[in-house]
C-alpha cells in the first residue's frame, strides 16, 4: 500500500474542544449553557438559577468519570458536554491520589518534593483520554469551565512574571490547555483612573465599560499577561455571547460582527 493515497488533504472539522476560564460572577456558565443541547458534569455548586440539564452535584473523581462514561455511552440527544469547573474537578482528583497513596495532602504523595502533582496527571489524562472519546464518538462539543488564576514564570531570556490563567495546577493546565482547541479568558471590561486621595496621593479607581454591570468579553489570543489561543483565526476579542462565537466557527463571521 502507498501510504500517500492514505493522506489527508484539506479540513477534518470536529466539534470544538474549548476551555473558557474568567472571574467568579462573569457569566461562564451562562455562557456554556447557551450551547446547543447541553449537559452538566457539576463539580461545584452553582447552577442552580441557571435553566440547563444537569448531573447531581459530583462528590468525587470516580463520579465525574461515571458520567462521563454515561455521555459517552448510554443513548441520549445531548450536543454539548459542560464541565463546570475544572477548578472545583482537581481537589477531587488530588483526593483520589491522597488516597491510593495512604496519605493526607498532595503534597506528602510519593515521598513529596512536587512528586503528587506529577502522580496527579495520570489522572487528569484518563479524564481528557475520556472527554476525547466522547468528542468523537458522539460528535459533542466539550466546555470545560475553570476559574482565574495566576501563574508565574520563569521566562531564561526575560525577567520574572505573573500571567492569568486557569486557576489549576500549571502541569494540568498544560495537558489541558495543549489538549483544547480554544482556551478562552472571560473578563469583564474597565476603565482605570486616578483619583486624588489628598496629601498629594492618588489611587487608581476601576470603573466598569458599558452598562449593565459592565461590557463582557471574550479574550482568544494570549500574551506574556494572559494564557488563551484558538484555532478557529477569531479575532483577539469577540462578546462574550455563544451566538456570536457560534456564527465565528460557522465561518459566517459578518454576522457575528452584526450581533
Amino acid at each position: 500500500m502507498n501510504l500517500l493515497d492514505s493522506v489527508i488533504r484539506g479540513k477534518t472539522p470536529k466539534a470544538p474542544k474549548i476551555v473558557l476560564y474568567g472571574y467568579e460572577g462573569v457569566g461562564k456558565s451562562m455562557w456554556a449553557a447557551h450551547a446547543p443541547n447541553p449537559i452538566f458534569v457539576q463539580t461545584e455548586d452553582g447552577l442552580n438559577q441557571i435553566e440547563t440539564n444537569k448531573f447531581p452535584l459530583a462528590k468525587s473523581f470516580g463520579e465525574v468519570m461515571n458520567y462521563l462514561v454515561a455521555v459517552r455511552d448510554e443513548p441520549h440527544e445531548f450536543q454539548t458536554l459542560v464541565v463546570d469547573s475544572l477548578s472545583g474537578f482537581e481537589p477531587l482528583i488530588w483526593e483520589d491520589v491522597c488516597k491510593q497513596y495512604g496519605v493526607k495532602s498532595i503534597e506528602k504523595v510519593d515521598g513529596g518534593f512536587g512528586k503528587g502533582y506529577v502522580i496527579a496527571l495520570n489522572w487528569w489524562t484518563q479524564f481528557r483520554d475520556l472527554l476525547s472519546q466522547i468528542n468523537e464518538k458522539r460528535n459533542m462539543m466539550i466546555i470545560l469551565i475553570a476559574h482565574v488564576g495566576v501563574q508565574t514564570v520563569k521566562d531564561p531570556e526575560t525577567s520574572t512574571y505573573d500571567r492569568t490563567a486557569p486557576r489549576l495546577h500549571p502541569r494540568a493546565e498544560g495537558l489541558i490547555s495543549q489538549w483544547a482547541d480554544a482556551v478562552f479568558q472571560a473578563k469583564q471590561k474597565f476603565r482605570v483612573q486616578k483619583a486624588a486621595e489628598g496629601f498629594g496621593n492618588e489611587r487608581n479607581i476601576a470603573t466598569a465599560v458599558g452598562s449593565d454591570g459592565g461590557e463582557r468579553v471574550i479574550r482568544t489570543i494570549g500574551n506574556a499577561a494572559v494564557i488563551a489561543k484558538n484555532r478557529f483565526n477569531l479575532p483577539e476579542e469577540i462578546p462574550l455571547d455563544f451566538n456570536v462565537f457560534l456564527n465565528y466557527i460557522t465561518n459566517n463571521p459578518t454576522e457575528a460582527k452584526n450581533v
